[in-house]
């Protein structure tokens, strides 16, 4: 049996072959478009009437699963090159119309809010199928760069006692009676009976333990989920989502900025290149919901045209003062036109003046480093001027930060002093802090919201829909 996408590029022949797949319509009594995820394209198999009983036409409906026998055979309509001439139709799985017609399994068009309802169906429809075979795409290919350059995967623990980020935004493991759990003399829960022996949380990311093994394998790089506990009913966060990670020892910060760029450019260029006819359909969906917006709300360019501006245009490197400056003294900032009004060095910067930088000033792609101290995390190396840090975060047209990095504080003396300043108990972090105590050298790395990237590469708008499953506030169906 082969896949679809393999048949629409083969030769019309002679030689019967089998197809498998989901009916996505049934036209006329004769053709059947069979699609089975393989591509988002349907291959067409013209059936005789009076060679297959009316009983089987009659079970051949749509989101039916059936198996065609046939001979590939030049298309005579439009829109394909080739066809199926069925000699024999198998009904797999049947399909009650009626029932279908209640989900997002019917023909018509549906919103998004809705497919998220049936959000076990909704990789049946065009545009989620197309999503995920990009994320699909995109996940390979971030395995593939690493291998290709060397570095080892490092499978660092979902399961934690420590707060990498300093936020306090975790969700807590406990095996206690949550109706009556053990409690100290204080009155507090009491964790040392709790099944680690102490308070643990799902991690909110594993690049200190990554760090710790870069300084034995040189470069490691950690993909997989992580859990932020934000109250957050926004569409750029979930609860539950995916990081990638790498840590490499001997690079400082110009380093790590090279390889966070290349490592973008890489694997957007292999995304391209797999996912033609999905990127084509997505662009063209953002074309069609552009339509529905005000000018002032639509995408700037075209999807395929701005993953090809990524990849042909040098990331712009911009110190966070020159950036602060820029912003105090642009149109958007003098006329209150932004949300959060630049006054001063030292602020926090939105996501509105992230894009602004890019989409308006820069008109590229921009890496911000060298921030305040004050806003960044305590494992983030001091510069000689005490006031900032080498930070780094990497901003993208329509989407704001996509990379947040650093050269980490490798001095065993200063991460210390930072760490008593921030109020962060060294019982919790000992281990990271002593690992500097062992030939502890400077080294750097970054992270990378996979969903993020796949919303930059699809075009999505919601970080909802690049997700098989979402979590977020409320909400943790199927």
């Amino acid at each position: 049996m082969k896949r679809i996408v393999d048949i629409l590029k083969d030769d019309p022949s002679m030689v019967e072959i089998t197809v498998k797949g989901w009916v996505r319509s049934f036209r006329n009594d004769r053709f059947i478009a069979i699609n089975d995820g393989s591509t988002i394209k349907n291959l067409q198999a013209v059936i005789d009437p009076e060679k297959i009983d009316q009983a089987v036409r009659d079970q051949i409906t749509v989101a039916s699963a059936v198996a065609v026998t046939g001979n590939l055979v030049e298309s005579e309509g439009k829109g394909q090159r080739v066809e199926l001439q069925a000699i024999s139709v198998e009904i797999l799985a049947t399909a009650d119309s009626e029932e279908v017609a209640k989900t997002i399994l019917s023909p018509k068009r549906h919103k998004l809010d809705t497919l998220r309802e049936q959000a076990h169906l909704r990789v049946r429809t065009n545009t989620f199928g197309a999503v995920m075979r990009v994320r699909a795409a995109l996940s390979f290919a971030i395995h593939k760069y690493f291998q290709e350059k060397g570095f080892y995967q490092a499978h660092t623990p979902i399961i934690t006692g420590s707060d990498a980020e300093g936020a306090g935004e975790m969700f807590r493991i406990s095996t206690l009676d949550t109706k009556n759990p053990p409690l100290t003399e204080e009155g507090e829960i009491d964790y040392s009976k709790d099944f680690f022996g102490k308070e643990t949380n799902l991690t909110v990311s594993g690049q200190l333990e990554a760090e710790t093994y870069a300084m034995g394998l040189g470069q490691v790089y950690t993909f997989g989920p992580t859990f932020r506990a934000e109250n957050s009913n926004t569409s750029r966060h979930l609860a539950e989502f995916w990081m990638i990670e790498p840590e490499v020892a001997f690079n400082d910060l110009d380093a790590n900025m090279d390889l966070a760029e290349d490592f973008i450019k890489e694997v957007i260029k292999y995304t391209i290149e797999q996912c033609a006819d999905d990127l084509e359909f997505l662009e063209q969906r953002l074309v069609n919901e552009d339509k529905l917006k005000p000018q002032a709300e639509r995408s700037p360019m075209p999807l395929r045209e701005k993953l090809e501006f990524v990849l042909k245009n040098n990331f712009k490197r911009v110190s966070y003062t020159e950036a602060i400056d820029i912003l105090k003294n642009s149109k958007p900032n003098k006329k209150k036109k932004f949300n959060y009004v630049i006054e001063e060095w030292g602020a926090d910067l939105q996501s509105e003046h992230e894009r602004y930088l890019v989409e308006k000033h820069f008109k590229c792609p921009v890496i911000l480093f060298d921030y305040p101290a004050k806003i960044k995390a305590f494992y983030m190396r001091l510069n000689d001027d005490h006031k900032t840090v080498r930070a780094m975060d990497i901003l993208f047209p329509g989407i704001g930060e996509i990379v947040g990095g650093s050269q980490r504080e490798e001095r065993y003396d200063v991460l210390k002093q930072k760490m008593d300043d921030m109020g962060i108990p060294e019982e919790e972090l000992w281990w990271y802090l002593e690992m500097r105590k062992f030939g502890s050298v400077v080294h750097s790395g970054f992270g990378l919201g996979f969903e993020r990237l796949v919303m930059f590469v699809t075009g999505m708008g919601n970080v909802r829909d690049v997700i098989p499953y979402p979590r977020t506030p409320g909400n943790a169906e199927f």
